[in-house]
């Protein structure tokens, strides 16, 4: 089997878009597919990714801030089982009582100096689904996660998230 690129989805922010820091770097980096959405929709967005998986079937999800919010949701729908990785995410500001579902691998990276979302909404939601399979993982950094992104260490995390699971085959 020859080496092939970690295949991508990502699901930007409010403030991102398939042009952002985050989305360039897993282009540069990974088969990525970012779809582009409107955010004034959640459940559009939601409907947006779900097609994409379905198409494009990636190694791993990521959602950013709202992304997050549209993965989770992606979650509890059960449209996604494999490796998702859950930057700064927002789904318990649109939803406190949200939890993640059992049985699915999921890292939640969050900045201790986020000011837009408060690190503790990551800390309760990596409280839920499967203990076995949600890491926590807190960085120094804003809600962007511009030294996370721009020092290499995003690439890192994704790639040992895609290598530590493999998505179900549905």
């Amino acid at each position: 089997m020859g080496v092939s690129k970690l295949r991508v989805q990502f699901v930007h922010g409010l403030e991102g878009s398939p042009q952002g820091s985050k989305a360039r770097l897993f282009a540069e980096h990974f088969d990525a597919r970012i779809p582009e959405m409107d955010t004034r929709d959640r459940a559009a967005c939601v409907e947006v990714h779900r097609r994409a998986l379905e198409d494009f079937r990636p190694d791993v999800l990521v959602g950013s801030s709202f992304g997050g919010a549209v993965v989770v949701d992606l979650l509890r729908a059960g449209h996604w089982r494999g490796p998702t990785l859950l930057l700064a995410q927002a789904a318990v500001y649109y939803d406190p009582e949200v939890e993640l579902p059992e049985g699915v691998p999921v890292w939640l990276v969050h900045g201790s100096g986020d000011t837009q979302v408060d690190p503790e909404h990551s800390r309760r939601l990596a409280r839920t689904g499967s203990p076995d399979l949600v890491r926590l993982i807190e960085v120094e950094d804003d809600h962007s996660l511009h030294d996370l992104t721009s020092g290499g260490k995003l690439v890192k995390i994704v790639r040992d998230l895609g290598s530590s699971a493999s998505p179900e085959e549905g």
